[in-house]
């Protein structure tokens, strides 16, 4: 164990692992097939990256994440360690050169993502690699019982055929008792040895609140608790929106969703970072790789999908150790909101068919091609055009990325079309005059020998890799080329980056992957049933409630969520707080927010004894919210 502590000191600047790191790594180092369920925050990456450089030879890296492969792969590039990403949209060539890179480049990590592994060309190329570790990030995507399932993930053990002597490692950050027996037998995983960390977090404080007003209950809770927060939504219109609202209530707030350029998200989020602003406003594209220690509070403003991603986002909180809250914030119309929002949208197999074919024709794709096809893709436009709904078209997209059908990236990218527009003698006496553009221009005339006849989609981070300078120079370069009338230069920015897979073959392709769909669409409702439970349960400890979904039992009470704190405290004699509100009534209407104030109740007391009033007549609710009493 003293040398891969020296490898985490070396590259990771750490001098202790964190709880089961180092057992974890032990058990792989002798070649056991090892499976880890360590909640978020656990540091799941070293376990596989410091074994893999204990030994000879790559470590193969499964994951659906295409986001954390890349932003991996560059931090152990940052560390002088070779490694890469095999993602979607990569074009076959491209990717032939990148494993002759593997086999002969001296690298340690091979990324790629389950749907790679469909094709057996490319299997063929792994099975000639020095495979020292296959490590199996977010495991639970190979259950059906799973919160995001994959099928492609179901191919992974075939891989134990052609490396019977190489340790495979799953990792999950969230797994039920039935998905972590699932992920055993999906992956053929051989007398694996189980480590599982508790899903106990006994620093975090989870409050449930059912609240009229969430602006203002925010606004308490940050003025409260003044150190680093992240609030999660559910859309990016939230984001900006309520961003804007709390810098007009004076606090330093900033947000953050996948629409955002690359230099936007790294802009707000080293604000958020570096503590220039208190709060990132934030959908569920926020938190990879994110490993802030001090973070106070984490805040839902709306119900998450499921419990799997409400404990992760919430687990972003007090990785110091330090008590920490996650808020989760309720009104009375959430549920039927969550209802229409999740279960309504979920597509049937008839939408589903539909959607794949205009989604062909949107983009003129002919019967039996497709395959490795990239398009940008605007998905209101697209609904628009068919006049689908959007959230029911979105649902169906993610089911066919899942299926491995599509991908759809929800980074933000540029879409770049380039033709040289003078004689190719002439660019070449541009190139003797500007000797300090010539290693760009060339790798664009290499790379793209019909640009002279055609506009041409053109890739920034190839042209720029192939010159040796960064995206920033090439754009330089293209900039000025445009502004001489050498070449016609459009930049468009999108969203979304959309992958076809595989060849375009309508029913027989929905057919394939159809039948998973009823069984997901079942799962979703239930896991919304579990939330809805989580916050409607007004007779168990929240964070039993927690560890009890993912399987542990005979846990006692916290002591310190919302359920176990309007237990400990007495609550106030309601027959006195009710006499106390009548009498503040007879001065005049109040909201249920003034009322608290002018007690100095909690809102829950409070609204106990307003429904008590309403159902005994003493009081009436005004259409303005106000409470009155009745003449």
């Amino acid at each position: 164990m003293n040398d891969a502590l020296a490898v985490l000191q070396k590259y990771w600047k750490h001098n202790s692992f964190r709880s089961l790191q180092n057992e974890i790594i032990e058990s792989v180092l002798q070649g056991q097939d090892t499976f880890a369920v360590l909640p978020t925050g656990g540091g799941k990456s070293v376990c596989f990256q410091v074994p893999a450089l204990l030994n000879k030879g790559i470590c193969l890296v499964i994951s659906p994440l295409v986001a954390l492969m890349k932003d991996q792969v560059a931090n152990l590039q940052l560390k002088g360690i070779k490694a890469i990403a095999l993602t979607g949209g990569i074009r076959s060539e491209e990717m032939i050169d990148l494993l002759d890179n593997c086999q002969y480049g001296d690298y340690k990590f091979l990324y790629l993502s389950p749907e790679r592994l469909q094709s057996d060309w490319i299997i063929d190329r792994i099975k000639k690699l020095p495979i020292n570790l296959i490590t199996i990030d977010e495991a639970h995507c190979v259950s059906q019982w799973g919160h995001d399932f994959r099928p492609a993930y179901l191919k992974i053990s075939t891989l134990k055929e052609y490396f019977p002597n190489t340790p495979f490692l799953a990792l999950t950050a969230s797994a039920t008792p039935r998905v972590k027996t699932d992920i055993i037998q999906q992956l053929s995983l051989e007398k694996p040895i189980l480590f599982e960390k508790s899903f106990s977090r006994p620093n975090i404080a989870y409050m449930v609140f059912e609240v009229e007003d969430k602006l203002f209950r925010v606004e308490q809770v940050l003025k409260k608790n003044p150190e680093p927060s992240i609030i999660y939504v559910r859309n990016r219109k939230s984001t900006l929106e309520i961003a804007s609202q709390l810098n007009s209530l004076g606090f330093k707030a900033t947000h953050y969703h996948g629409g955002l350029s690359s230099k936007e998200k790294d802009k707000n989020m080293q604000a958020w970072m570096q503590e220039e602003v208190q709060v990132i406003v934030a959908t569920n594209a926020f938190g990879m790789g994110i490993d802030k220690p001090n973070v106070k509070t984490v805040i839902h403003v709306q119900l998450p999908e499921n419990m799997e991603n409400y404990y992760q986002e919430a687990g972003r909180a007090g990785r110091n150790e330090e008590k920490a809250f996650a808020i989760l914030l309720t009104s009375p119309s959430d549920i039927i909101h969550a209802e229409n929002q999740f279960l309504n949208s979920l597509p049937d197999k008839k939408f589903l068919n539909l959607m794949y074919v205009k989604l062909c024709n949107y983009f003129q794709i002919a019967y039996g091609e497709g395959i490795d096809e990239q398009f940008t893709f605007n998905l209101n436009q697209f609904c628009i055009k068919y006049k689908f709904p959007t959230l029911k078209t979105y649902a169906a997209m993610q089911f066919l990325d899942r299926q491995g059908v599509i991908t759809l990236s929800q980074e933000f990218s540029e879409k770049i079309t380039l033709q040289f527009t003078i004689p190719s003698k002439e660019v070449i006496r541009y190139m003797s005059l500007n000797p300090n553009d010539e290693e760009i221009i060339l790798a664009i005339l290499r790379t793209y020998p019909g640009i002279y006849e055609m506009q041409t989609a053109f890739n920034l981070q190839l042209v720029a890799k192939k010159s040796n300078h960064n995206e920033a120079q090439v754009h330089a370069v293209l900039n000025k080329l445009k502004e001489k009338n050498i070449v016609e230069y459009q930049s468009k920015n999108n969203d979304t980056t959309l992958v076809f897979n595989e060849i375009r073959e309508d029913e027989r392709t929905i057919n394939r992957v159809s039948k998973h769909l009823e069984h997901q669409n079942q799962l979703k409702k239930t896991q919304l049933e579990s939330v809805i439970e989580y916050i409607s349960n007004k007779d168990t400890c929240k964070s039993q409630l927690i560890l009890n979904y993912f399987g542990e039992k005979n846990t006692e009470d916290c002591g310190h969520c919302s359920y176990c704190i309007t237990h400990k405290i007495k609550k106030k004699d309601s027959k006195n707080l009710a006499q106390e509100i009548v009498t503040l009534l007879k001065q005049g209407d109040l909201n249920s927010r003034e009322i608290q104030n002018k007690t100095n109740s909690s809102t829950e007391d409070v609204f106990s004894v307003l429904q008590d009033l309403l159902e005994n007549n003493i009081i009436l609710v005004q259409p303005n919210n106000t409470y009155t009493l009745r003449l």
